[in-house]
């Protein structure tokens, strides 16, 4: 009787499992390079496009971080940008970039590594016949939401230490107070414990996985309608090779443009009620007390009841209605019009450049 003993393993056999084994290795190898090209040019990307906006950015928070009823501190954008470099000056406009600076690089970084691992996975999990035949546009979006769902983990402490820095902070002498991430850091974790650091993590979540699905696939949908269009008049070879060519500088730009000004538009009023919330405790400070009726200390940032991000929106929304979820909407787009022209630009040029 054979049937019941284990075949002998064949010269073959051994040679086609050392041959999966092998092609298995340099498919994981090469993953770890593509994930390594995807850091470097994404934080790099994402530092230039910080640089640029972040004017733009210090001028939203602030509008945004206003009190609750007239008087406002600022009438508007314009009125804040002159207001912002009478008392403190374009290096006011800059203050707290330092923070910023790092979560641009990990943030940029995260997304477009991210961006990549949840293709490989979607492309893994439902596997095509053609297994280099580029994913449908609704499958980028939906890999565009997963990559801004993770990065919204890493980016909340850092968002959290910005918003606080970009808040004058003035003591009742009018003197011109300058917090320091390691001085906000140390307060939040003295009254609020390591989790401290996740406030506002619902409106990062929200605003990160909506804002990158739109960003990720309108840059990838008018890429598409530029190839086309190159395409048909020539500017670019017709080809059957399923892999995206590279497009124009400009076509880049214009295109990560349009997906800048689409991450914005769709999912503001959570931005908004997160910066309100990353700020509520610093603005208090300003007045002289907290949120809970308790006397400021010069430097104890952070301290105080914080409010959740329901109570908050709904607060807002009864107070100022619509407009206060999209005050410094504008400001805002544009600066993430040019911001993202950039990053997609630099992104593609340094991608292209070391292959």
């Amino acid at each position: 009787m054979t049937d019941g003993l284990a075949k002998p393993i064949t010269p073959l056999a051994n040679e086609k499992n050392a041959s999966e084994l092998h092609n298995a290795t340099e498919s994981s190898g090469a993953q770890g390079k593509e994930a390594v090209k995807d850091v470097f040019c994404g934080s790099i990307a994402g530092m230039a496009g910080k640089i640029v906006e972040y004017p733009f950015d210090t001028v939203k928070v602030r509008l945004q971080s206003q009190p609750d009823r007239p008087p406002y501190h600022y009438a508007g954008p314009i009125d804040c940008f002159r207001k912002s470099l009478r008392t403190e000056g374009v290096r006011g406009l800059y203050r707290g970039i330092s923070a910023p600076l790092v979560g641009a690089a990990i943030e940029t970084s995260s997304l477009f590594f991210s961006y990549r691992i949840a293709q490989n996975l979607l492309k893994a999990t439902f596997p095509q016949p053609d297994h280099n035949a580029p994913l449908s546009l609704n499958a980028l979006i939906a890999c565009g939401g997963a990559s801004g769902a993770f990065t919204s983990l890493l980016l909340t402490p850092i968002e959290l230490i910005k918003c606080q820095m970009q808040v004058p902070l003035s003591s009742s002498f009018g003197q011109h107070k300058t917090p320091g991430p390691l001085s906000i850091i140390t307060s939040i974790l003295r009254n609020h414990g390591l989790l401290g650091m996740w406030h506002g993590q619902l409106g990062t979540l929200i605003r990160e996985t909506g804002g990158s699905a739109a960003w990720f696939g309108v840059y990838e949908g008018v890429s598409s309608v530029f190839r086309t269009r190159n395409q048909r008049l020539r500017t670019l070879p017709a080809t059957d090779d399923p892999q995206p060519r590279s497009l124009p500088v400009w076509q880049q730009m214009v295109a990560g443009a349009c997906a800048g000004v689409s991450y914005i538009l769709g999912f503001f009023p959570a931005d908004t009620i997160k910066s309100r919330m990353q700020t509520e405790t610093t603005v208090a400070l300003s007045s002289g007390t907290t949120t809970n009726g308790a006397a400021a200390a010069v430097g104890n940032y952070g301290a105080g009841r914080r409010t959740t991000f329901w109570a908050s929106g709904v607060s807002l929304w009864r107070q100022q209605g619509i407009r206060g979820l999209y005050r410094g909407c504008g400001i805002t787009v544009a600066r993430a019009a040019p911001s993202s022209a950039f990053i997609f630009a630099i992104y593609e040029g340094l991608r292209g450049a070391i292959g």
